[in-house]
């Protein structure tokens, strides 16, 4: 059984990271093809940054990631707190189903009717134009605030409630307790949930194809406008940055802290005894 499930977890990597290996490997051919590797170069990785309508594109996206995640972060960490506060079984699990159903909800769905509201309130509202940035950022917020809840929540579960009673004994108020005691226990559900929205920001198309005005252009959609001629090789370059980037996020984040490494050791030893 053993050697099925190695074999299983190699064939998963590999449908998993080939294409990301290949597109990398390309990334540094002196050529246009993907079928030969003409020679090692960095050249494509120059034309990226020559290319002033990428980077506007790029820093767009960052932007937009950057702000929607704190946004999404701020607003999923309260509501997490709200929920868990909820004593009504009937109306937490309505909540709960009500937070769920947008991350199950397809893009397009989601997208299209964003689009209607905000052409709706534009047109009460006598704007110029109905689909902008903020109509945007909205957009990308909304489709964040699920992730982050479901990433903080359980960390609300977890935390010893005794904690927070101490804490009030002792003098604090419940702004104190929560900012005190509560707060350091759920920073790595907070973390979590503010990668994942980055991340979901930085890749999403089809909301953003719906929601954005003409003067704001993010990066995948970019791309996709690239595709009905050619995807230039220096889309491969951006791509493997974006990645290493990703990657280097995510081994940050999961190194064990002072705590865990302190608790690991103390099991080390106690297995030595």
């Amino acid at each position: 059984m053993k050697t099925y499930s190695k074999v299983y977890l190699t064939v998963i990597f590999a449908l998993l990271y080939a294409p990301i290996v290949v597109m990398m490997f390309f990334s540094f051919n002196e050529g246009q093809s993907l079928a030969v590797f003409s020679g090692f170069s960095l050249k494509w990785y120059k034309e990226f940054f020559k290319d002033s309508v990428a980077m506007n594109a790029l820093w767009n996206t960052f932007l937009l990631a950057v702000l929607s995640s704190l946004i999404s972060t701020l607003i999923g960490t309260f509501a997490a707190l709200g929920i868990d506060r909820m004593r009504n079984k009937k109306l937490k699990n309505a909540v709960m189903m009500g937070t769920n159903l947008p991350m199950v909800n397809p893009d397009i769905v989601t997208g299209i009717s964003l689009m209607l509201v905000f052409v709706f309130i534009g047109r009460i509202m006598l704007f110029d134009h109905a689909l902008n940035f903020w109509t945007l950022l909205i957009a990308h917020v909304t489709f964040n605030l699920p992730y982050v809840i479901m990433s903080v929540l359980p960390k609300f579960k977890q935390m010893d409630k005794h904690l927070v009673e101490a804490a009030l004994d002792l003098g604090c108020t419940p702004t104190q307790a929560f900012y005190k005691v509560e707060l350091p226990s759920i920073t790595p559900g907070i973390m979590t949930g503010a990668i994942m929205a980055f991340t979901l920001s930085l890749d999403d198309f089809v909301i953003s194809n719906f929601t954005s005005g003409v003067d704001f252009q993010t990066l995948p959609m970019y791309i996709y406008s690239m595709t009905k001629k050619t995807v230039k090789p220096d889309m491969y370059a951006l791509s493997t940055l974006i990645f290493i980037v990703i990657f280097i996020l995510l081994v940050i984040i999961n190194l064990p802290s002072k705590e865990e490494r302190a608790i690991k050791k103390k099991k080390g030893k106690r297995r030595s005894v």
